[in-house]
């Protein structure tokens, strides 16, 4: 069954958003390129760090193919900058790149296998990711690194707890971890869950701001702009189904 048939209908009204559960501290969030979290969640990332909770970001490659007008070799090191600079604003202080190469990511054993041994290391009681599935909503294309990681992710928190899958893992010292609870997904045309976007809001802004030489080789609008407006237009949508107040979504997979 395609996405399209699965979408809501205007006889099936959009259900009310529940809270995401709190009772977890260590996160680990994998994406596909540099901005995918600042697009997606970070107002919520702020939100939690903030309350004591740990966060990791795990990018499967450094975004080398993002920006036209430059050499991967030299795009690459220039959005890692930007990422790691924009994840410090929202309180993340690790960032992990994978090197998969951006724009032709795989996904299969190899891409599960290094998300699995991310999730050994870090041991998370709660992963995100993004959409993984073939819109966002609608005729809204995904990009096919977006559906690989994403499947791969949800696929990969299985495999961390299963010692007898990539079993190299265990000799590498990387012993099972079985401890993810959930995985939640942003950006999802089919929310579940919202987090309040009210406290990290700002700082999402700055956050995503720290992408500038991608968002200035993106669009003609200024920056700043640019990002308000993305942000708090997301946010103050998904209100009407949470109480009415602006939130980040999420849909949310129990383990």
């Amino acid at each position: 069954m395609s996405d399209l048939e699965n979408e809501p209908t205007d006889r099936q009204p959009p259900a009310h958003l529940r809270p995401m559960p709190e009772d977890w501290r260590r996160a680990l969030a994998v994406v596909a390129h540099p901005d995918d979290l600042e697009y997606g969640c970070s107002a919520a990332v702020a939100g939690w760090t903030d309350a004591g909770r740990e966060v990791v970001y795990v990018l499967a490659t450094r975004g080398e193919a993002g920006i036209d007008t430059l050499a991967p070799a030299v795009c690459g090191p220039l959005r890692e900058r930007e990422q790691r600079a924009s994840a410090a604003v929202v309180g993340v202080g690790e960032v992990e790149f994978l090197d998969h190469k951006d724009g032709v990511i795989e996904y299969g054993t190899a891409l599960r296998r290094d998300i699995a041994a991310a999730i050994r290391r870090h041991r998370p009681e709660l992963v995100i990711t993004l959409n993984h599935r073939d819109t966002w909503g609608g005729v809204a294309w995904n990009t096919p690194d977006h559906v690989a990681v994403g499947r791969a992710t949800l696929d990969a928190a299985s495999d961390a707890g299963n010692r007898w899958i990539f079993p190299e893992l265990t000799e590498q010292g990387l012993e099972p971890w079985d401890g993810v609870r959930w995985v939640a997904v942003a950006g999802s045309s089919r929310p579940t869950h919202a987090v309040d976007a009210r406290p990290g809001l700002e700082r999402a802004v700055r956050s995503l701001l720290e992408h500038r030489a991608y968002i200035e080789a993106l669009t003609d609008e200024e920056p700043e702009a640019y990002c308000r407006t993305f942000l708090t237009g997301g946010a103050e949508a998904a209100a009407e189904r949470f109480g009415g107040v602006p939130a980040v979504t999420f849909e949310l997979f129990p383990r």
